[in-house]
C-alpha cells in the first residue's frame, strides 16, 4: 500500500451550499459526471485486505461504496470499512441497513463514521435474512430506508437525535438512497424516488441497468416531475461474466431485469466474458447522453479488476482524472479557491 505525501485525516474546506465536505458531493455539484464503484467486502479481519481491493478503483472512481451485508451475508462491516479507507485518503460511501440494527445503534454509527471522515451515507432497508446463509438470524428493522433518511437528516440538520436530545456537533454527510427503476410497478418508481428525496436523499445509486429504454422512460418521467433537478441519479451497471450467469441472475436476483436481446448477444459471442465487458462499456456510454443522469455506479462483484478498464474505454471521465486526497481536477480547485 502506498503511503500519501500528505495527512489525509485534514477535511477538505466547506463550500457553501454542501451539506458535507466529501470530494462526491463536490463533483456532482461542479456538473461532473460521476463515477462510483462497489468494493466486495473480505471475510477476514486483515486490513491489507481491504487496501488491496480499494487499490483497483484508485485513479478511476469519486467515490467507493462499503457494503453493509448486502444479501444478508455476514462480512467486514461497513463502518469498519469505511474507517480504514478514510485513513488513507479514499472517499467511501457508508451503506447503512436497517435489518440488523436499530435506532440507537444506528444513530451511534452515524456520528463514529462522520467523525472519522465518512461522507458520504447510504440508506438502505436491507435484504431479508432469509437469503444469506444465516436465516436463523433475528432481523430489527426497527426503521426502513424512508425513516433512516428522516432521522439522518434530522441528526444533520437539526442538530438532534431522534430523541429530541441535542448534538453538540452534527454528522457532516451527503445522504443517498437505491432506486430501481427496472422493477414492476414500473410507473411507481419516479414517485417512490420522489418519496426518498423527500425523506433527505440527495443522491440515488440505482439497480443494474441492462436495458436502455426502459432507463430513458424512467428518466422522462424522472423529469417531467423535476426530480432530477433535486437528486443526482447514478445508474448502475456492470458487467455479466456469461450468457448462463445472466440466466441465473434474472431467475434468481429480485430487481434485476435483463432483457432476452443480452442474453443472445452474449450466448452468440466467442468469448462471453469479454462480450459483457464490452456490453458494459457500451451501456454507460448511452447512459452518459440521457439528461438528467449524473453519473454511474460500476457493481462489478468479484470483476473489480475490469473497473479500470471499463471507464476508460467508456471515456465518460474524459480528462478527469480522480484521485484520492486531491480535490479531484483544476475546475474543482477552482470552485475550492473562490468559494473559500
Amino acid at each position: 500500500m502506498t503511503e500519501l505525501p500528505y495527512d489525509p485525516t485534514i477535511p477538505l474546506p466547506p463550500l457553501a451550499g454542501h451539506s458535507s465536505r466529501g470530494r462526491l458531493e463536490r463533483v456532482l455539484r461542479a456538473g461532473e459526471f460521476a463515477v462510483t464503484a462497489e468494493l466486495n467486502p473480505p471475510d477476514s479481519a486483515d486490513r491489507d485486505e481491504v487496501y488491496e481491493r480499494a487499490s483497483v478503483f484508485e485513479g478511476w472512481v469519486d467515490a467507493i461504496n462499503a457494503t453493509d451485508g448486502s444479501g444478508a451475508n455476514c462480512h467486514m462491516s461497513s463502518v469498519g470499512i469505511c474507517a480504514l479507507l478514510t485513513r488513507v485518503g479514499y472517499a467511501p460511501v457508508m451503506q447503512i441497513s436497517c435489518r440488523d440494527r436499530n435506532r440507537i445503534a444506528i444513530q451511534g454509527d452515524v456520528l463514529g463514521a462522520a467523525a472519522m471522515g465518512v461522507a458520504n451515507m447510504l440508506c438502505l432497508s436491507g435484504d431479508g435474512v432469509e437469503t444469506g446463509d444465516q436465516p436463523g438470524a433475528k432481523p430489527v428493522f426497527d426503521l426502513d430506508c424512508m425513516s433512516l433518511l428522516e432521522t439522518i437528516r434530522k441528526m444533520r440538520d437539526e442538530r438532534v437525535f431522534l430523541s429530541g436530545r441535542p448534538l453538540s456537533a452534527p454528522p457532516e454527510v451527503f445522504l443517498g438512497a437505491a432506486a430501481n427503476p427496472f422493477a414492476p410497478p414500473y410507473d411507481y418508481r419516479p414517485f417512490r424516488l420522489a418519496k426518498k428525496i423527500a425523506a433527505g436523499a440527495q443522491f440515488v445509486q440505482t439497480q443494474y441497468c441492462f436495458d436502455i429504454p426502459m432507463l430513458e422512460s424512467y428518466m422522462a418521467r424522472v423529469r417531467d416531475l423535476g426530480l432530477h433537478e433535486k437528486c443526482f441519479i447514478l445508474v448502475g451497471v456492470g458487467p455479466l461474466v456469461s450468457a448462463r450467469a445472466a440466466k441465473w441472475i434474472r431467475a434468481n436476483v429480485p430487481g434485476i431485469h435483463i432483457p432476452d436481446a443480452v442474453i443472445r448477444r452474449l450466448e452468440g459471442a466467442e468469448r462471453q466474458k469479454r462480450e459483457g465487458r464490452n456490453l458494459c462499456v457500451e451501456l454507460i456510454q448511452q447512459i452518459r447522453e440521457i439528461p438528467g443522469v449524473s453519473g454511474i455506479h460500476v457493481m462489478a462483484y468479484r470483476q473489480e479488476e475490469l473497473v479500470a478498464d471499463i471507464v476508460h474505454e467508456s471515456g465518460v471521465l474524459k480528462e478527469r482524472k480522480p484521485w484520492r486526497g486531491a480535490v479531484i481536477d483544476r475546475h474543482l480547485s477552482e470552485q475550492v479557491a473562490t468559494q473559500t
